[in-house]
């Protein structure tokens, strides 16, 4: 159990007050529905860069890069950061300049401006509905998270609340924090908070990092000892061929995420000018590079120093003799350096794979590292940073469900002529309506054994299922003049429905019929499940490119003069400044 001292929870309470603190004070800069939804396009360029960066960093993306480098080693940084650098240039360079030239609010409304309202309604709701999942499964991991570390358990043993309570009160918390300053101040608080938490997450895990070389020997030290501890890091991107199609498929990934979502994509909308708003993602892409040695690193020195083990240790002083005994947890002897061993519920034996190998929890790397190396006074801030991290990908899901609720649903669908003050308000009801589903999300979720491949698969599946038609869709009315509002359609909801059958038919080797897929039989078994999320996705691609381009042949065109700043070949290029 984790000893908090007074000082590390005071820590931890003036994180959760300094982010209300900025939403009171950002309150009086919201004063209409542009300044809720949008922070009133004023913001500062390294604010909007910081946040953009932030927005993909959750709580599941950061547990997630500690565990890939305590699976594959630091080679994972490498997959990492081609399949995220180049979505990121690609977004500022090429997608930027529609996106905030078209005058676009947000990228459904791009859609509804290059095509039509069917195509932005039908991607409204696929947005709300994967931000909404995403937020619920983050808030449960990290809810699971805390109650596996037992941070809470001496404040409900104090007051005798049962331990059981732990996780309802960490979503419902945690939760209400977002939410709170979300209501004052919109999205300029939630962006502040974003570069605020990510400074935060930095001051935390860097003198773990350093602290965790320093144990293992330095650089020299954890090449040495990953072979021993990962035997198969050397051979996790293969060679040859093997490398070209990790990184077609890893920029695939990266892009459909990046260039499409609109939680990431709301930072750089949210800048003064659009020349602001495409340096930001040129910015964002240069800080990711220095990620992967604040989040992959640590997982590889986790799983490369000594592994615990029990001992007792005999003295004998002034005739007296003293048994010294320290007891290590049974997942921890049984696990590789500080990974833990994934024990079975009910046996408390330590699982194993087809092979007879130990199957480690790889998801405790990170957060085992910061309960290890940061000293009393500065656990704190470890486990601030990992609220930071919780905070700033819920508070990205809230605010874009905010705005694609108001501007694409409700103004669009709903009630088209209204005072500003009435959007104002349905904005700060949508917030109210995203936390509670995110919190029932959460809670529906918490009868599953969250590990590190059921953390990924959800996120993978959501993306596979929703973003990579969704960026057919942007590429194809971004590049091409002749595809028209019902090819888009057609072939968005054809892409959708393509990549839910083929999961429906398909599992991963030894996955059982349910959330790996394989609901109605199965044809095919894949070697796991992210060849399995792989294909779905090239399916998803394919079949939107196809079914669009087919229908568009038979539909009529837009005029070129309608689509001037919405098609890259009718739209000026303008030079890039990067200061």
């Amino acid at each position: 159990m984790p000893n908090l001292a007074p000082t590390d929870w005071l820590i931890v309470l003036l994180s959760l007050v300094c982010v209300l603190i900025v939403g009171v004070l950002l309150r009086s800069s919201v004063k209409t529905s542009a300044d809720f939804l949008q922070a009133g396009r004023r913001l500062p360029a390294w604010i909007c860069a910081v946040a953009f960066i932030a927005a993909g960093l959750g709580s599941q993306e950061v547990i997630a890069m500690g565990a890939a480098g305590a699976r594959y080693g630091f080679r994972a940084a490498l997959l990492f950061s081609l399949g995220a650098i180049p979505a990121m240039l690609f977004a500022g360079v090429c997608m930027m300049p529609l996106y905030y030239g078209s005058g676009a609010r947000t990228a459904p409304e791009y859609l509804r401006l290059r095509f039509d309202q069917k195509t932005r309604l039908l991607t409204a709701l696929a947005f709300v509905v994967m931000s909404l999942v995403s937020a619920g499964i983050s808030l449960c991991l990290t809810a699971r998270l805390f109650q596996t570390l037992r941070i809470f358990d001496p404040l409900f043993f104090s007051y005798g609340w049962p331990r059981q309570g732990i996780f309802p009160f960490c979503v419902v918390v945690f939760s209400a924090v977002v939410l709170v300053y979300v209501l004052f101040a919109g999205l300029a608080g939630a962006m502040v908070n974003q570069a605020l938490q990510f400074l935060l997450i930095v001051a935390a895990f860097l003198p773990m990092v350093l602290m965790g070389l320093k144990n293992i020997g330095s650089w020299s030290g954890l090449k040495a000892a990953l072979p021993a501890a990962v035997p198969h890091s050397t051979s996790v991107l293969g060679a040859g061929p093997a490398i070209l199609l990790w990184l077609l498929l890893g920029f695939i990934f990266s892009a459909s995420r990046w260039t499409t979502d609109f939680r990431i994509l709301q930072a750089a909308m949210a800048a003064r000018n659009i020349e602001t708003a495409r340096r930001i993602p040129l910015f964002a892409a240069a800080l990711r590079l220095l990620l992967p040695f604040l989040l992959i690193l640590p997982g590889a020195v986790a799983i490369g120093l000594p592994t615990p083990q029990s001992t007792t240790v005999v003295r004998n002083e002034n005739g007296a003799i003293y048994h010294e005994i320290t007891v290590v947890p049974r997942e921890a002897a049984e696990g590789q350096g500080l990974v833990p061993a994934r024990l079975d519920p009910a046996t408390r034996k330590p699982l194993q794979d087809a092979a007879g190998n130990t199957q480690l929890n790889y998801d405790r790397s990170t957060p085992n590292m910061l309960m290890h190396f940061l000293p009393t006074g500065l656990l704190g801030l470890g486990v601030a940073a990992l609220l930071a991290s919780l905070m700033s990908g819920l508070a990205a899901s809230v605010t874009a469900v905010n705005a694609v609720f108001t501007c694409d649903i409700y103004q669009s669908c709903i009630r088209q002529k209204a005072a500003d003050n009435h959007y104002l308000a349905v904005g700060r009801w949508a917030a109210v309506g995203a936390i509670l589903l995110s919190i029932g999300v959460a809670m529906a979720c918490s009868g599953f054994n969250l590990t590190l491949d059921n953390i990924l698969y959800p996120l993978l599946l959501l993306i596979s299922m929703v973003s990579a038609p969704q960026l057919a869709t942007f590429l194809l009315g971004m590049y091409s003049k002749r595809i028209t509002g019902h090819g888009a359609f057609v072939g968005l909801a054809a892409g959708m429905a393509a990549a839910i059958l083929h999961h429906c038919l398909t599992l991963p080797a030894r996955a059982q019929p349910g959330l790996y897929g394989g609901w109605i039989a199965v044809v095919h078994r894949y070697p796991g499940f992210i060849a399995q999320c792989l294909v779905t996705t090239i399916l998803a691609l394919a079949v939107n490119a196809a079914v669009a381009s087919a229908v568009s042949l038979f539909t009529t065109a837009r005029p070129e003069a309608e689509l001037a700043g919405l098609v890259h070949s009718l739209t000026p290029r303008p030079a890039i400044f990067l200061w």
